[in-house]
This record gives structure tokens, C-alpha cells and sequence, in this order.
């Protein structure tokens, strides 16, 4: 895969995470659990994610083993072929415990490219 995939994927991958952010800003578990677009925009975005992560190189995840590659696609998995039974709880948990710091991973990966 070449450099421009890769970087194009992580653009995917923070673009998504910070539409979810934005999305959730100011936002409570019950607000998603009430608003059908709002889960369905925020679903996604994970899905977004998990695809994009499944198609970055073995040498960039080698290169950023703190960002859960694995979990991601996973999670992408589940959403796309279990639609009907998603759990809003593990979406909003997801979301509070693991968008934050791969964002975060994801702008420090970024900025190596630019270096």
C-alpha cells in the first residue's frame, strides 16, 4: 500500500472520530438513545473508522501499536451485520472511553507524516 492510502485513511479515521465528537458535543447516553439520526450518524463514523483501519498497511498499524487496529474493525463488523441488535450503551461507552485518546493517536500519526 502506498504512503498516500495510508494518509488518506488516517484522515478518514480522525475526520470520522471528530464528526462523532461533534456530534455527541454537549450530548447525554439518554439524547443518543432517543435520537434515531443521531445514532445512525455516530454508528457511522465507527464504521467509517473500522473500515478505514482494516485497509491501513501492517506497516503503519506495526508503527502505531497503541491504536486498537483490531478492536476497531471489530467493532465495524458487529455494527454492519448485527444493525438490529446494537447496544446504544456500548456505542455511547465506546465512544466516552476510546474516541478521545484514538484521536489523539491518530493526530500524533498525522503529524509524522508532515515531518
Amino acid at each position: 500500500m502506498t504512503e498516500i492510502d495510508d494518509l488518506t485513511r488516517l484522515r478518514h479515521m480522525r475526520d470520522a472520530a471528530q464528526e462523532i465528537l461533534m456530534f455527541l458535543d454537549n450530548q447525554t447516553k439518554e439524547d443518543l438513545s432517543n435520537n434515531r439520526m443521531l445514532q445512525l450518524a455516530v454508528i457511522k463514523d465507527l464504521e467509517i473508522i473500522g473500515e478505514a483501519a482494516n485497509k491501513v498497511s501492517g506497516e503503519i498499524k506495526r508503527q502505531y501499536p497503541a491504536i486498537p487496529w483490531r478492536q476497531m474493525v471489530g467493532m465495524r463488523n458487529r455494527l454492519v451485520h448485527v444493525y438490529f441488535g446494537i447496544n446504544v450503551g456500548v456505542i455511547w461507552r465506546t465512544v466516552q472511553e476510546n474516541i478521545p485518546a484514538l484521536l489523539r493517536d491518530l493526530e500524533q500519526a498525522l503529524s509524522d507524516f508532515r515531518s
